[in-house]
């Protein structure tokens, strides 16, 4: 029965999601009603559980929303991303509309973009690019999905993706790890995704494509490396700092309770995408200098409320979620379905979570929280190095979040005008059952090969 009121409060919290209604709403008010209904304490569910869990993420990850979210409203703001974009898209040309978009969704994400912004990016070109090709408008949302919600946000090594940070506090690792592991999940990603919507395409033939935009001349187009320079470095330094200056430094301080008695290695991954973010930000602000810079960062700033408070509000869904009977019978069948094995166990438990709770880093984190010191004893009982636990929880989560109530994909439909039942099909192919057949191949090729 306990499993039942779980699975009804994720149902109703789709559904709820599919009519519009927000989840800094639905959330808290689903998950206090399976506690209810459980027999659980509501108020101490709220304050207790849902809270605490809410406020120890954006606690933990402020930093990362934030920079990001700058970082990208500046990209956007001084015409640096469309540069990017149309550079990418010049360079494919006009009859590779559908990779062209994606790879500008990837370089953006890749880069350290909130793919939030980079959906706002995206859209003007994609509509420009299927306007002129006349590829069906259906597609538009499953295509910047494919770029910016999938690879580049769990598998491609040294993204700066909050869900590719979470992971290393637990496991010690970096943003690079499994890095062979990771290449080979984007490339099934990145295959299979352009092969469906090509194949989409032809089934399509005749549908309406979407208008041309209105786009005003530009009197000084902005030099292509001022948009390059600061995406670029974002991998460079979160590189840099993760393998070079960091463990040169003196961080013994870190033993001391006021620093959390924590060690290097715990941090060492999220201070060193923080430093990138940082320099990325600091080098589009001097480089691209948009007009009104100031009201700029304060949009930028503000812009990255909304997505950390629905990711923490889902966070808080799945935490009051995991303290009911029922959430131990379900976790207990999944591990009763992985026969043992960590990496199953791992990718079972952190899918599951990232589906009720519709968002990546929320699932992730609470699974972490709750499962990850588990997995780390399994993980060294049975060999696994934590570098493929890494890759396998990060790939994992990023396959059923993208359900219909996750925010990203409410976002990603608003921008391009269209319904859930007018594009939430090819999202659900491109962004849920592909992304979880690479996680199913890296699983077995860690078990066959280790990390690589």
């Amino acid at each position: 029965m306990t499993v039942l009121l779980i699975l009804m409060a994720l149902a109703l919290l789709i559904l709820g999601a599919w009519r519009g209604m927000s989840v800094l709403v639905l959330a808290p008010v689903l998950a206090l009603l399976a506690a209810s209904l459980s027999g659980a304490p509501v108020l101490a569910g709220y304050t207790q559980i849902f809270m605490q869990a809410a406020g120890g993420f954006v606690i933990a990850f402020f930093p990362l929303f934030l920079l990001g979210a700058v970082f990208g409203r500046v990209m956007e703001a001084s015409g640096a991303a469309q540069r990017l974009a149309e550079a990418i898209a010049t360079a494919l040309g006009p009859q590779n509309a559908i990779l062209a978009v994606v790879a500008a969704c990837a370089v953006l994400t890749y880069g350290g973009v909130s793919l939030f912004v980079v959906a706002f990016a995206a859209w003007p070109l994609a509509r420009a690019l299927f306007a002129r090709t006349d590829l069906p408008a259906r597609l538009i949302p499953a295509t910047i999905a494919l770029g910016a919600f999938t690879f580049t946000m769990t598998a491609l090594p040294g993204t700066p993706s909050i869900q590719n940070a979470i992971p290393m506090a637990t496991f010690g690792t970096t943003a690079f790890a499994a890095p062979g592991l990771g290449l080979i999940a984007s490339a099934v990603m990145l295959g299979l995704g352009v092969a469906w919507l090509q194949l989409r395409v032809r089934r399509m033939a005749g549908e309406a494509a979407p208008d041309a935009p209105e786009i005003p001349p530009r009197d000084t187009p902005l030099p292509l490396w001022v948009a390059l320079v600061p995406i670029l470095s974002v991998g460079v330094v979160t590189l840099g700092m993760g393998s070079v200056i960091l463990p040169a430094l003196d961080t013994g301080y870190l033993a001391d309770a006021l620093y959390g008695a924590t060690e290097l290695s715990r941090v060492k991954g999220l201070w060193s995408v923080i430093t990138a973010l940082t320099v990325a930000l600091g080098l589009a602000l001097i480089l691209s200098r948009p007009p009104q810079m100031m009201q700029v960062v304060n949009a930028g700033a503000e812009s990255a409320l909304l997505p950390l408070f629905n990711t923490a509000s889902l966070v808080g869904f799945g935490a009051v979620i995991a303290s009911l009977p029922g959430f131990e019978v379900l976790r207990s069948s999944l591990e009763g379905l992985s026969g043992g094995n960590v990496l199953i166990s791992a990718a079972l438990s952190s899918g599951a979570l990232a589906g009720i709770t519709g968002s990546a880093s929320g699932g992730m984190s609470i699974a972490l929280d709750v499962l990850g010191p588990s997995l780390v004893a399994q993980a060294a009982v049975q060999g696994v190095e934590p570098g493929l636990l890494h890759r396998v929880v990060a790939v994992a989560t990023g396959g059923l979040d993208t359900l219909p109530h996750n925010g990203a994909v409410i976002t990603l439909l608003g921008i391009c005008g269209m319904t859930h039942r007018q594009a939430y099909g090819d999202i659900f192919v491109v962004a849920v059952v592909i992304p979880t057949l690479a996680c199913a191949l890296i699983i077995a090729l860690g078990m066959v090969f280790g990390s690589f």
